[in-house]
């Protein structure tokens, strides 16, 4: 068998597709461009939804890709089985509906057992089809030439999401041989889709011919597709005779690092020692590639996931003796490993070392916290005599704190305890139950319309040089039916050629008006949209009589169109100015391009300053001022990247493509309207800056007209302002604020000095009153200060004399209560803790608090029940005593 490395087996696969009229699609980044329904990219069809739904036609209907993919619903098993991964590739090979399950089998075959291909052993090849896929059995049997025995028939060959395009699917396996069986000869899963070692499942084949209703029926598509899928890891453990994933080039070498990094710790000596080498080595692949691709960790969303993942990667590197940072030093092999493919890993190196480096100091801060939470648990269980630690006190610790239940039980059982299994696995099946009611909320693929993408009429948009046209209507939609003629509701038109720019690449659509050739208004365009194949797509209010091959006029809204195009260049010299700031990482997340406004997303991991933004402001003004020519040239995509225009992150594009060159300061590919002159914008001004997800800011900001008004705005504020503090002219506010504040101050330093004054007298009346029970001392007494502040001074003042082995106060303020409870270390000594006092005392005020064994403090809303807390002071201590 040939001995091929990882990048030989993905360049084949593509190749040989690429012979058969496949286009190769680029990876697209993991994290979804413009899909609210998934979290990450989790396969190769997960990025041509949209031509299988039929909202785009693809170019070509025939599509191949090596694309990064990432699942997550079950980590824990990571590390512990042969192929389980968090990033894996899935190689795949598609038709939208072009070819279907006779060239889908013979090219899967050719591909596989051919000579200038994989060259595999036809004679260790099995496959599996559905029982009622007749079809299938008789072209893998009759035409291929495989043997009937080696045709395994499965009723589970269906892939089903449960709404949407389905069909039968037929799984290709590699028999290993029997050195790699782990289950019995007569084992009745020892069997080609059986759950064993041997053989090993490298392909699947969907052919996807029915639309499942929300009816539960089954109904012909119209269109047939084909789906496929190849895992690159199992493929490549093949070439290599690899007993796991993990033995292969994707990996050893990350294993190696690591190794190196241990204080003497091998692979493949120890299952639990190789759990983690293989846990970090899957780990920092998927984190290194996240980040890559824009996703920053965070307490929600896909940000969590890295921060598990990068929390886990580190307690497994513990486990190895690593005590410090050191997963940052695996990005460079990461990137070594996949670079030819995939080398946005070595050119991103530096931003995603700073990202993990960040979040791994952070959390070896939290591991020691988390420490002392297991300790405190572990003491506070052995003083009321308990011997389990609760499932839910695991659960916390592995959820908050990325603590691994092993660990928290390897603690717990040096001190003589036992874990609470069952109730962590509640806790888990809880959190595994909210996570798929979240993911059972995702949108199914849509099922493809035949309307619009039978629509195949030429319509050429002229909205570039020209704003008024006319042009003949080629179609008519109304109430989802093509129709010769309308008079009256809403409509979608498309005409022959057209000046409406389309709502496309964050750029609302014009709107305008329609006549007749009488010059009558028949017709208002409130949007456009692409058509599937990729017409302008007018949605229309009728007025008068529209039919099919007469001529129209389109007139767009002049207006409208110069607002947009001022800040649609300003959003290009916006994109450039933020990565001058803030670096190259700052990418383009998402854009709105207005008439009033424009808005745009980018990646960012932590909070813009004011000084930051101050900056960018300033470099788009100066742009601006500078009267730079704004050039736009139609050149092919290699041509466009020679000359340096940045693409836009996650973007697909054609062959020829529109390149938007503000002299040379901002070159980017863009397809949206723009002014011929920087000066046009006039001025540009920064609105607000705020975070909208998990490492995704947003900025919003004005031109023109707009911000004039939003600069008058602030005047009008400034002059209120002025006005207000008595300031002689509206350049002497600042002074005159700095000089009230003075004024403040010192008066706020007065009345500190008379409250503590008052503070003073009041405590040498409460510590006058000192009761006893049980030969314990204390003090418990409503006082009248100013705030929980000096609630707090007096027991510094208490702790300082030494005035009672017990303090308790209260203090009311309005409808609130305060109470702080204080003990001396003897106290503590003897199992009395203010924590557990204030918890006993606080609901009698309507509140809850806790802290530390000498000191606690609680809020309550009940002020007629601080009399009541103080009486059971008494009590408590002799019950606890």
């Amino acid at each position: 068998m040939k001995q091929l490395s990882s990048s030989q087996v993905r360049q084949l696969f593509l190749d040989f597709f690429e012979t058969k009229g496949h286009k190769i699609e680029p990876s697209a980044s993991l994290v979804p461009i413009d899909d609210p329904t998934l979290l990450w990219i989790n396969s190769g069809v997960a990025t041509l939804k949209k031509y299988f739904d039929g909202s785009v036609v693809p170019e070509n209907p025939r599509i191949t890709n090596a694309q990064k993919s990432i699942r997550t619903n079950d980590i824990e098993n990571v590390g512990k089985t042969a192929r389980h991964h968090t990033m894996f590739e899935m190689l795949g090979n598609f038709s939208v509906g072009d070819y279907f399950k006779n060239e889908a089998i013979h090219w899967a075959w050719e591909l596989l057992t051919g000579e200038k291909w994989f060259g595999l052993d036809k004679d260790k090849l099995y496959v599996t089809v559905h029982p009622d896929d007749e079809e299938a059995f008789r072209i893998w049997h009759e035409e291929v030439g495989l043997p009937k025995e080696s045709i395994v028939k499965l009723e589970e060959n269906f892939w089903d999401i449960g709404a949407g395009p389905c069909g039968p699917n037929s799984e290709i396996f590699f028999d290993r041989g029997q050195k790699y069986n782990d289950v019995a000869e007569d084992d009745p899963e020892n069997y080609p889709g059986g759950e064993n070692e041997r053989y090993l499942e490298i392909w699947n084949l969907v052919f996807s011919e029915f639309n499942h209703t929300e009816n539960n029926e089954y109904l012909p598509l119209p269109h047939k597709n084909i789906d496929t899928g190849m895992g690159l890891e199992r493929m490549v453990s093949i070439f290599q005779d690899a007993k796991t994933n993990f033995e292969t080039d994707l990996f050893i070498p990350i294993i190696e690092a690591t190794q190196k990094m241990s204080d003497g710790k091998e692979y493949g000596k120890d299952s639990a020692t190789d759990t983690s080498f293989k846990v970090i080595a899957d780990h920092i692949r998927a984190v290194s590639f996240a980040i890559g691709d824009g996703a920053l960790p965070s307490n929600e969303g896909r940000g969590y996931v890295l921060r598990r993942l990068i929390r886990r990667a580190v307690m497994h590197g513990k486990k190895l003796g690593i005590d410090k940072a050191f997963l940052v030093d695996l990005v460079p092999v990461v990137g070594q490993i996949m670079e030819s493919y995939y080398p946005e890993i070595v050119e991103k190196q530096d931003f995603i070392q700073k990202v993990i480096k960040t979040e791994e100091e952070r959390f070896h801060e939290t591991i020691n916290d988390g420490l002392s939470i297991i300790s405190e648990l572990i003491k506070d269980l052995k003083a009321s005599n308990q011997t389990v630690l609760s499932g839910k006190d695991i659960f916390k610790l592995y959820d908050t704190y990325g603590f691994p239940v092993e660990l928290t039980e390897e603690m717990a059982q040096d001190e003589g305890l036992s874990v609470d299994h069952e109730g962590f696995e509640i806790e888990m099946t809880a959190q595994r139950d909210r996570a798929r009611a979240a993911r059972s909320k995702e949108e199914s693929m849509s099922v493809q319309s035949s309307l619009l993408t039978d629509i195949k009429v030429v319509s050429e948009f002229v909205g570039y040089t020209e704003d008024t046209v006319d042009a003949k209507l080629m179609v008519i939609i109304q109430d989802d039916e093509i129709k010769d003629a309308t008079t009256k509701g809403n409509a979608q038109l498309i005409f022959g050629q057209t000046p409406f720019y389309a709502e496309m690449g964050g750029q609302v659509a014009d709107k305008g008006s329609i006549y007749n050739a009488s010059g009558d208004l028949v017709a208002n365009v409130v949007n456009v949209k692409k058509a599937p194949n990729g017409q302008s797509l007018h949605q229309v209010e009728v007025f008068g009589e529209l039919k099919t091959d007469a001529l129209y006029q389109l007139v767009i809204d002049k207006e409208l169109r110069q607002r947009i195009t001022k800040n649609h260049t300003a959003t290009h010299l916006l994109h450039r100015a933020l990565k001058d700031v803030l670096g190259e990482h700052a990418n383009q997340a998402g854009s709105l391009v207005a008439p009033g406004y424009l808005r745009f997303d980018f990646t960012h991991f932590e909070q813009v300053t004011p000084e930051e933004l101050k900056q960018m402001e300033e470099i788009v003004n100066e742009k601006i001022w500078a009267h730079l020519p704004v050039v736009t040239v139609e050149t092919d995509i290699d041509s466009a990247k020679e000359m340096g225009a940045m693409a836009l992150f996650g973007e697909k594009y054609g062959k020829n493509v529109r390149v938007v060159n503000v002299d040379g300061y901002s070159i980017e590919l863009c397809g949206g309207v723009h002014v011929s002159n920087t000066s046009d914008i006039g001025v540009f001004k920064i609105v607000s800056e705020s975070g909208i997800g998990a490492g995704v800011r947003r900025i919003e900001a004005v031109t023109s007209k707009e911000a004039y008004e939003a600069f008058r705005e602030e005047e009008g504020l400034l002059r209120q302002v002025s006005k207000f503090v008595k300031a002689p002219q509206l350049k002497d506010t600042v002074q005159r604020v700095e000089q009230l504040q003075e004024q403040l101050k010192q008066a706020q330093k007065e009345v500190e000095q008379l409250s503590a004054k008052l503070a003073n007298a009041e405590a040498e009346d409460v510590f006058k009153d000192i009761k006893e029970v049980d030969g314990v001392t204390y003090i418990a007494s409503k006082v009248a200060v100013k705030d929980m502040n000096q609630l707090r001074q007096l027991a510094d003042q208490w702790k300082q004399k030494s005035l009672s082995d017990i303090l308790v106060l209260g203090l009311v303020q309005g409808e609130k209560v305060n109470l702080l409870v204080s003990m001396t270390k003897e106290m503590n000594e003897q199992g009395l803790k203010s924590g557990d006092l204030i918890k006993a005392i606080a609901p009698l005020v309507g509140g809850g608090g806790g802290g530390r064994p000498d000191m606690a403090q609680a809020g309550g809303k009940n002020p007629e029940g601080l009399q009541s807390a103080l009486d059971a002071v008494a009590p408590w201590i002799s019950e606890h005593k």
